[in-house]
């Protein structure tokens, strides 16, 4: 039998499933507790059990998938340095795991894109935590790759961090809007040569 912590923790996955789907379907403001419930299967009450508000339940939802992500990228990461790889293998599996990420989870991250620009949200400092965290697991491996002289020591990490991260989230939501017929392997291959000629190339 589960025990009450892993029945909540079941519950709160459910809401999350749930509010994501359908914000990102219409919006925050015209998505209400209600909704939320009916598509979790549970009662209205529940909600406000497990989060104050639907404001906190937005914001808890978007800490927690970008947490997500960025496990994903230091998992990628990790296991790269574990079978030996360069750290130019470690950034080619962080944008694979990243894509897998988004191919799971479509809805969040077109959320988390729609929200990334607005500046009115109370929600923004968490975004903006959250973001920071998953940038800076990408700019340790370029930092170290730099330090062993896999790429230039003139390679702008901060900027290049965010464009990388960028790319993978634009170019993954354009595959599955515009592009659909592609399979993850064609997008990843793709992004691989971009990887491969604009950055690793830097160090030549």
């Amino acid at each position: 039998m589960d025990s009450s912590g892993t029945r909540r923790q079941n519950t709160r996955r459910r809401l999350f499933e749930a509010a994501v789907t359908l914000i990102a379907e219409q919006g925050f403001s015209s998505t209400t507790v209600d909704e939320i419930a009916e598509r979790a299967g549970v009662a209205k009450g529940t909600v406000y059990y497990n989060f104050a508000s639907k404001t906190v339940l937005f914001e808890e939802l978007l800490r927690h998938g970008i947490e997500l992500l960025t496990d994903s990228l230091q998992a990628a990461a990790d296991e790269t340095a574990e079978r030996g790889g360069s750290r130019v293998d470690a950034l080619d599996a962080m944008i694979r795991a990243g894509l897998d990420f988004i191919t799971r989870y479509p809805s969040l991250t077109q959320l988390y894109v729609a929200e990334l620009w607005r500046t009115n949200r109370a929600w923004q400092s968490t975004l903006t935590q959250v973001r920071r965290k998953a940038i800076a697991v990408i700019e340790s491996v370029l930092t170290e790759a730099v330090a062993a002289g896999e790429l230039s020591v003139e390679l702008d990490i901060p900027l290049t961090a965010s464009a990388l991260f960028g790319m993978v989230l634009v170019a993954a939501l354009d595959w599955q809007s515009f592009q659909p017929e592609r399979s993850i392997d064609e997008v990843h291959s793709a992004l691989s040569r971009l990887l491969q000629g604009r950055v690793s190339g830097a160090g030549r």
